[in-house]
């Protein structure tokens, strides 16, 4: 999950996101593709594309009738409303943990480039947008946090997301659609990261995985501390 995750589900590598159930939702309450894209401000080339995309990865979502005595128009099959209810499912799921999870360093800023400082903590230095003042507290969103399999992990150099920690899950809340991972990189508490099923199987995420935990500098949010 990357700064600014949103819910979403995935199937043969396809992304069904926010936008795309608004699109699906849409069409049922306009009762076309081309109403449906004209009340969203999109294109119906675009739009069609799109519903391509998805019904080649998850199957038939809109059943389109053409002409006849009511002009034709498009309904949703039972798969489309079966994947928007998972979908919202989800996002319930996800918005009720994440509102709430984070997970938070002390440390001292020992580099600083404008709002940015560079805060040494027990888990290492951490890069976050920081406050005037040495000691701080860094609070690091559960939803912000990507986990990476060791070898699979990008270089820093190559990912906006600076911040990187290897470590050990020490435990794991898996929900129906969303899993609350909790690992070890050293601190005095350990670092909360909220990861769909799907990549729960991908990284065959368990108690004692090894795991490379990264966020983004700019997802990170620091706040003076009592010295």
């Amino acid at each position: 999950m990357d700064a600014g995750f949103e819910a979403h589900l995935r199937a043969d590598g396809v992304r069904f996101d926010a936008d795309d159930a608004e699109l699906l939702r849409t069409i049922d309450a306009e009762g076309s593709l081309n109403r449906a894209a004209d009340a969203l401000g999109r294109s119906y080339s675009r739009a069609l594309e799109r519903l391509t995309e998805l019904e080649d990865a998850v199957g038939p979502l809109v059943v389109r009738q053409r002409g006849g005595s009511g002009g034709g128009g498009s309904e949703l099959t039972d798969e489309a409303r079966d994947l928007l209810a998972r979908f919202e499912r989800l996002r319930a799921e996800f918005t009720g943990t994440a509102e709430v999870e984070e997970t938070v360093l002390s440390g001292r800023v020992v580099d600083r480039e404008g709002e940015l400082a560079t805060v040494a903590t027990d888990a290492g230095q951490v890069r976050a947008l920081a406050p005037d003042g040495e000691a701080v507290e860094v609070a690091i969103r559960a939803d912000a946090v990507t986990l990476h399999a060791p070898a699979d992990a990008p270089d820093a150099a190559a990912t906006s997301a600076r911040n990187r920690f290897a470590g050990t899950v020490t435990a794991m809340d898996r929900g129906e659609a969303v899993a609350r991972v909790l690992v070890d990189v050293g601190a005095p508490d350990p670092l909360a990261a909220l990861v769909t099923a799907s990549s729960v199987e991908k990284l065959d995420l368990g108690e004692g995985a090894e795991v490379v935990a990264s966020f983004k500098a700019t997802a990170t949010r620091a706040s003076p501390r009592e010295a």
